[in-house]
């Protein structure tokens, strides 16, 4: 099975600065640890034809899921619905497990405020419309439901863009899924610290490294400069299982190590992330 994802984060203020996006972080990291492939990670604003055309983009390369975040609000920019339906070239119509899912959110809220009732006018209906043919899932700490729906091979699921509405979703309703794709593939990583050593001279060591050690990935990160140098050499891989995954990388953890310290480097801490 492709076990490769892509994530989609829509929003205007991702694009100009004004919100960090963390959810792609989170999401890639998520997804990385569960033994599965963050293949690529784009962002786009609140327009429905963009929205579009990078959801057929990303269909066209057979991921096993499209995650996309942000846009299932009620305000007039929140598009994303409509460009998934417009991707898929489906009738967008209002969903009634999903109405009846943001009329009980609104019910709830009326009771806390104490208020008789609370008006389903057409923007909190906006909410409920979903492509045809889309299941929502349940927004345990939000209003607006995420959804999901089916196209060929790849699952499209979106979730809001609100960070701790959409980390709930994703865990109660997205990683039952993803473990199924992952089918059982373990992701193990660690990380060793040297001091002493310049990249530029660690560089064709790497190489050799992962030349021997095909199953793990090595990536440098530079916390110094060339002048005084601290480097983080970061491990990862993924195998059938934990213990496999453990082994591959604390094998090129010993042979990385003894080449480090032969360079004239010194070891300042060994991480073990996983």
């Amino acid at each position: 099975m492709n076990q490769s994802i892509e994530i989609i984060c829509i929003g205007n203020e991702l694009l100009i600065g004004k919100t960090l996006n963390t959810n792609a972080q989170w999401l890639a990291k998520r997804i990385t640890t569960m033994g599965l492939d963050a293949h690529r990670i784009t962002i786009v604003g609140d327009k429905i034809n963009v929205i579009s055309s990078v959801i057929q983009e990303a269909i066209h390369r057979k991921p096993s899921f499209i995650l996309i975040t942000g846009g299932l609000g009620p305000t007039f920019d929140d598009k994303t619905l409509e460009g998934i339906a417009k991707a898929l070239g489906s009738k967008i119509e209002v969903n009634k497990t999903a109405l009846k899912m943001v009329k009980e959110k609104y019910l709830n809220y009326a009771l806390e405020i104490r208020m008789e009732a609370v008006e389903l006018t057409p923007q909190r209906v906006k909410m409920a419309k979903l492509p045809e043919g889309a299941t929502p899932l349940s927004n345990p700490v939000g209003t607006a439901p995420a959804v999901s729906i089916k196209h060929e091979n790849t699952t499209l699921i979106a979730l809001p863009g609100v960070p701790h509405e959409m980390m709930r979703i994703f865990d109660e309703s997205v990683v039952p899924l993803m473990n199924q794709a992952a089918q059982g593939v373990a992701y193990f990583e660690m990380s060793i610290h040297s001091t002493n050593v310049m990249e530029s001279e660690m560089a064709p060591i790497i190489v050799k490294v992962m030349k021997n050690n095909p199953y793990v990935y090595i990536k440098s990160h530079p916390k110094g400069s060339e002048l005084v140098p601290h480097i983080e050499f970061h491990l990862s891989t993924t195998a059938n299982d934990v213990s496999t995954a453990k082994q591959y990388v604390r094998n090129v953890l010993l042979q990385l190590t003894e080449l480090i310290q032969k360079k004239g480097g010194k070891i300042k801490s060994v991480v073990s992330e996983i």
